[in-house]
């Protein structure tokens, strides 16, 4: 395993983050196809086992019982300052805006029900889930920066956003003296480029680390024609964010095959190879213990400018899709809460 700084901050993580979406209590969650706490347990243990200290939840996934799992498997089996803890809360809800909930209120709350699911006195990585048009940016950055002030946590993140957000963002923490993101965690694989167009510049620019949800396309990048995933059968999302463009992916997921077939490897390997050479760490998701090895073999599987040439040739544009299509900017006044409150 390979280990660097994430981002601008102190935060040593290995080059994997397991994305523990697949954990929690599958009668009361979201998500049918998630596994049980003693499958989690299995799958995290052998995920240090193989030298991955970066782990990704959130307050949402199943209710809170991932982080339950999580926090508890990583107690038994680790060293908390060996361990790097990433979680993520949603904007605040319709009947929180009508109470007159704050930003600031919102993410303190939010932190300290996570913390107790996760039985942690602070999370290393805090990410705001999805961007909120209804909250003021500057509420929200106040609002971290308490909770970073408070020791609760020890760097920030976002997800689901545009560049020109993060960027209007981290200069407004600057000017502030607030903390400011130190990743982004967006949509990015080998059949979704679209971050390509400014995401990738700015973070390149700015040393924002890039850690990437669905590195495998929800299972597409992994598997071979014809061949099929409980999550791929059940999960309604993760078949919106690539049904639009089958035939256009599948010619690209047909080279995944025949560079794998090359090299003697899983498709896993060469997908997250070819994402490891663009980000800092992707977010991989795994409901068994062979969905967490073939990425960590990745991590050594170098491929060549020929090689990625070779996967990139047939990338077309698509449109944007999941949360990113769901969580647009309206026409409406609303649509300009987010840029309020900051001082002159």
């Amino acid at each position: 395993m390979e280990y660097v700084k994430l981002g601008n901050s102190d935060l040593n993580v290995s080059r994997i983050c397991l994305g523990c979406m697949g954990f929690g209590n599958a009668q009361t969650g979201q998500h049918s196809w998630t596994v049980d706490e003693e499958q989690s347990r299995e799958i995290i243990k052998h995920a240090l086992e193989l030298g991955i200290n970066f782990f990704d939840t959130a307050i949402v996934y199943q209710q809170g019982s991932s982080e339950q799992f999580v926090g508890r498997a990583l107690k038994d089996f680790a060293k908390r300052e060996d361990i790097v803890v990433a979680t993520k809360f949603l904007p605040r809800t319709q009947q929180e805006i009508d109470d007159g909930v704050t930003g600031q209120q919102h993410i303190a709350t939010m932190i300290d029900k996570s913390l107790k699911n996760l039985g942690m006195d602070y999370v290393d990585l805090y990410i705001y889930h999805m961007w909120d048009y209804q909250t003021p940016i500057y509420d929200i950055l106040e609002g971290f920066n308490n909770v970073v002030k408070a020791g609760k946590v020890r760097a920030i993140g976002i997800a689901n956003c545009y560049a020109y957000q993060l960027a209007k963002a981290n200069a407004l923490a600057e000017r502030e003296g607030f903390s400011k993101f130190v990743s982004v965690q967006n949509h990015y694989n080998l059949i979704f480029r679209e971050e390509e167009r400014e995401m990738v510049p700015l973070c390149n620019e700015d040393n924002i680390a890039m850690t990437p949800y669905s590195a495998l396309a929800s299972g597409r990048l992994s598997r071979r024609l014809g061949e099929t995933s409980k999550r791929l059968e059940e999960d309604a999302y993760a078949k919106i964010k690539y049904d639009n463009s089958a035939s256009q992916d599948q010619m690209i997921i047909n080279r995944v095959t025949a560079l794998a077939d090359k090299y003697n490897v899983s498709m896993t390997e060469i997908s997250i190879a070819w994402l490891l050479a663009k980000v800092t760490a992707p977010v991989v998701g795994a409901t068994k213990l062979h969905h967490v090895e073939a990425p960590v073999k990745a991590v050594d599987l170098k491929l060549t400018s020929e090689d990625v040439n070779y996967l990139e040739k047939y990338y077309s544009p698509h449109k944007l899709v999941g949360v990113m299509a769901q969580n647009k900017p309206s026409s409406d006044k609303n649509s300009q809460v987010w840029m309020q409150n900051a001082p002159k």
